[in-house]
């Protein structure tokens, strides 16, 4: 595995792979099981795998955790070495956005709901970082985890419009034994706030066995999700959203829609969703082809 800090160094070492396909997992490091499922599923397909570790500045507001956000970079490294990445590509904010730096990608109605209601300049940081990345790395894939569901939305949205030659594929969120969604963020948790974290997984799980057994009202759904969420401090949004345009579902429930929660446990932000879509065991058809839900099916999950 190569190391690489500079977008000169990433184009001379990806310059001598250009035949070969490349499959490309961007982070903000920190790297758990739920990164390493990409990275499986990028190697599953590609026989090139860069993986980026870059803590964003763009896309944190200006009392968000920017600062305290959880960085182990020797650790990650290994880690890397350890799953078969490639080229491990990790920039300082100089190298991404040098002086002067004043181009963004400003994002449509896909990033004005859910997350982007309450951080509004979140996806248009992410979304230039992405764009940005991509041209550096110029991958034939990028793989994102579902936990990230309406940035999985806005980065598809972006490659499409902005014709971006890459396939955009989400990978299924990785979980905890006990069903937390994993995040960089779970370790500013305490013990007892792991312990209340668990009712946001919880109450999504309910509903989806609600819709399960045959359950298709909206509000009913989000009802039922909503009784298990008394444990956390504060809870931000829970919406039910059509999976293609993240805008309000339509009861009765006919296309796939995403189950979205946002909540504060202690300090910390967590975000978690399911997909309800019939004839799925995971909530994503395995022939999914519409715009937000495509899916790798070799990720060992």
């Amino acid at each position: 595995m190569q190391t690489i800090t500079t977008v000169t160094e990433l184009r001379s070492a990806l310059g001598r792979v250009r035949d070969k396909h490349v499959g490309f997992v961007p982070t903000m490091g920190y790297l758990h099981d739920g990164h390493m499922a990409l990275v499986k599923a990028s190697r599953a397909r590609c026989d090139v795998t860069v993986l980026s570790i870059f803590v964003n500045p763009t896309q944190f507001g200006p009392t968000e955790d920017l600062s305290t956000y959880p960085r182990n970079f020797l650790r990650d490294e290994q880690l890397c070495r350890d799953a078969g990445v490639t080229i491990l590509f990790a920039p300082d904010a100089h190298e991404v956005y040098p002086a002067q730096f004043e181009t963004f990608v400003e994002p449509g109605e896909l990033a004005r709901s859910l997350c982007g209601a309450f951080r509004p300049e979140h996806f248009r940081g992410v979304a230039t970082v992405v764009c940005k990345l991509f041209n550096m790395v110029l991958p034939d894939i990028a793989f994102f985890g579902q936990k990230d569901f309406q940035q999985c939305a806005v980065v598809r949205r972006m490659a499409i419009d902005l014709n971006l030659p890459i396939e955009i594929v989400t990978v299924p969120t990785v979980r905890e034994p006990d069903r937390l969604a994993m995040s960089s963020r779970n370790r500013y948790l305490n013990k007892e706030e792991r312990l209340r974290a668990l009712a946001i997984s919880r109450g999504l799980f309910a509903a989806e066995a609600e819709f399960r057994v045959g359950e298709r009202e909206c509000e009913k759904l989000m009802a039922v999700a909503r009784r298990h969420l008394d444990e956390v401090d504060r809870l931000q949004y829970l919406e039910l959203v059509d999976a293609d345009t993240l805008q309000p579902a339509c009861s009765p429930l006919s296309q796939p829609a995403a189950l979205c929660a946002a909540a504060y446990v202690g300090s910390t932000r967590l975000i978690d969703n399911v997909i309800l879509s019939a004839g799925s065991e995971h909530g994503l058809r395995p022939d999914q082809t519409r715009m937000t839900l495509s899916r790798c099916d070799d990720t060992g999950r």
